[in-house]
């Protein structure tokens, strides 16, 4: 991985390349390349580092011409799985006549058996890329006929791949397909853009075909035919995209990030309009597709997820336990199917991801559905695979998220998480007085976010005490405690600042050793249940000299008294706190990493869609 873009139409493939990979960067990478079709050959440019390097190489290395005159070729931002990120094994790989080339995201497992048997028939290999060795299977395969050589190819290999292919001999298309690596396919007025995410497509054209797994297309200028590995013709609809070129822009701010942060309001409004029913103090989720006495029967929730998501999940397990009386518990979903989950029919097993697309969270819905589990998809991402595959679920309708720290699709996650177990609730023991009552605070989440975003400025002021630690520990309780591991998350991706998420009651337990004089310590204390005992723990850590940023409830001076820096919240119901509290987190990060001058949209080593196990 990490991002593919392909061009063919009338216009220069460079230029559109590039441009399409500059769209991709906040999905982290380490090198690029691109290859253009020109006079019979294969014309390959490639560099470690930044889409800038590789442009400047091209500019370099290729006459003007060739930007103006060649208008097919594939292009590549890599994520290193193997080998490290250097110009011979950055994408695209060439096959060993040199007529066809291939880029590549996902994984070949059995490229070393494959790459011994190519080597012992005379291929010579120069990278340390599994994608190497497929782009020479291919080669090793054809006959006079691309699409047969990558369909015989793609038989041979294990693993995951979204790949799109070009040769020198057939210069009037590319060959592109799909196992567990998103595709999509643009479809322009005599132009065909492939990639593996929207974002490098939206410039040129809103309609677009998803690729489904094991799906295989022959792409031209003006046509897309898609079968299966097996050849039999499958129909794809064409599909429009629910966000213009300007949301993938940063308008005017300095990062995606902040104007991440800054779109939360807008986009909690998105995520909540029309599903609140304040007559019956109820949500309306008809994307769950299930009715009352379905959802009456569900015994267990279980939410699988990674990363942020996870997080959002814990958020979850509180609400549906606290609301809908119901047993939750969440889930790594890369431990999920390999630990043979006791799953039964009763079980609600929710999959939350932004990209809709992560590996492990996918492999987590096929063992559940497999299982003959109730699966719901909590995703941002329309069309996107896990989406497809539950058939079911809530879209967050965030927008496009493009810094690689998740900010906007977090917040969405927990309300949308609120408002299904509003729903659930209402179904068993929640009245349908309290289910209005929480229905108002959940509308109020757009006006409480607004609050804590007009404070950036005093929170970038005291991101500057705390910018040159090199440790720092989050602390919380009960509802706060995911939001604390999420806060400490935030800090580690884009400051690079060892940071860890503690429950309060754990400091005793171990990390109070590592306490010493100066240790910023971020108590989250607001005014929920526990936030007493959370003050005494914060008591130990003053004792022991750590400096004290307590974010608690707008208006507790009580709570103000125990800290040396605060940022306050507005006061709402407990669960949803969490929101506000986890947007003033984001905030102390960036401004924390801004001052350290660290990358903050495109942290070094991280991906932005994780499509790999």
């Amino acid at each position: 991985m990490c991002g593919i873009v392909g061009y063919i139409g009338k216009a220069s493939a460079p230029s559109i390349l590039i441009n399409g990979l500059r769209r991709l960067e906040y999905r982290g990478y380490d090198s690029a390349g691109l290859a253009v079709l020109e006079d019979g050959r294969v014309i390959v440019s490639k560099a470690p580092g930044k889409v800038a390097s590789l442009h400047e190489k091209a500019r370099h290395d290729w006459p003007a011409e060739r930007f103006a005159r060649c208008n097919t070729g594939i292009a590549h931002t890599r994520w290193a799985t193997h080998g490290p990120p250097t110009e011979i094994n950055a994408h695209p790989h060439l096959d060993e006549s040199g007529d066809i080339a291939l880029v590549h995201n996902g994984i070949i497992e059995n490229y070393r058996s494959l790459r011994t048997r190519l080597e012992s028939k005379g291929h010579h290999f120069y990278s340390e890329t599994d994608t190497e060795v497929l782009s020479h299977l291919i080669g090793d395969n054809d006959k006079g006929d691309l699409f047969q050589a990558v369909c015989d190819a793609l038989h041979q290999v294990e693993g995951t791949f979204g790949i799109a292919v070009v040769s020198a001999r057939e210069p009037d298309r590319i060959i592109t397909a799909r196992r567990g690596s998103p595709i999509v396919i643009g479809v322009g007025d005599g132009e065909t853009i492939i990639a593996s995410d929207a974002s490098a497509i939206i410039s040129h054209t809103r309609q677009v075909i998803y690729l489904e797994d094991n799906d295989i297309a022959i792409v031209t200028a003006d046509h897309v035919e898609i079968r299966d590995l097996d050849q039999v013709p499958v129909t794809r609809e064409v599909a429009e995209l629910g966000f213009d070129a300007e949301a993938a822009e940063k308008g005017g701010f300095e990062h995606f990030m902040l104007k991440e942060i800054h779109e939360q309001p807008d986009a909690l409004r998105n995520a909540i309009r029309g599903r609140l029913d304040f007559n019956l103090g109820s949500s309306v989720l008809s994307g769950m597709g299930s009715s009352a006495r379905d959802l009456a029967e569900i015994q267990r929730v279980v939410m699988v997820g990674c990363g942020t998501s996870l997080h959002a999940g814990l958020v979850g397990e509180y609400a549906f336990e606290d609301l809908a009386d119901v047993h939750a518990e969440v889930q790594q979903a890369a431990e999920f199917r390999y630990r043979n989950p006791l799953i039964t029919r009763s079980d609600l097993v929710v999959a939350i991801s932004q990209s809709g697309e992560t590996a492990d969270t996918l492999a987590a819905v096929r063992e559940a559905n497999q299982k003959g589990a109730f699966v719901m998809g909590l995703c941002n991402v329309v069309g996107s695979t896990i989406s497809r595959e539950t058939g079911r679920g809530v879209y967050l309708h965030a927008g496009p998220e493009i810094s690689v720290a998740s900010t906007k699709a977090f917040t969405c996650q927990v309300a949308v998480l609120l408002m299904m177990a509003l729903k659930l609730g209402r179904g068993r023991r929640f009245s349908r007085e309290e289910g209005t009552r929480l229905a108002r605070e959940i509308e109020r989440l757009p006006e409480l976010v607004e609050k804590v975003v007009t404070q950036s400025a005093r929170i970038a002021d005291i991101a500057k005490r705390y910018a040159d630690h090199e440790h720092t520990f989050f602390i919380g309780r009960g509802y706060l405690y995911p939001v604390a591991l999420e806060g400490a998350l935030k800090l580690k991706e884009i400051s690079y600042i060892h940071a860890e998420g503690y429950h309060a009651a754990e400091l005793k337990h171990g990390p109070i050793a590592l306490l010493v004089e100066g240790t910023p310590v971020i108590a989250l204390a607001n005014d929920i249940p526990g936030k007493d005992k959370t003050l005494g723990n914060v008591e130990e850590c003053r004792a022991r000299g750590a400096r004290i940023l307590g974010v608690i409830t707008e208006g507790d001076h009580e709570a103000a008294e125990f800290m040396d820096d605060v940022i306050e919240i507005p006061a709402c119901h407990p669960l949803v706190s969490t929101i506000p509290t986890a947007v003033a987190l984001q905030l102390l990060s960036y401004h924390i990493a801004r001052h350290r001058g660290c990358e903050i949209d495109q942290p070094r080593n991280l991906a932005k869609s994780v499509t790999v196990e």
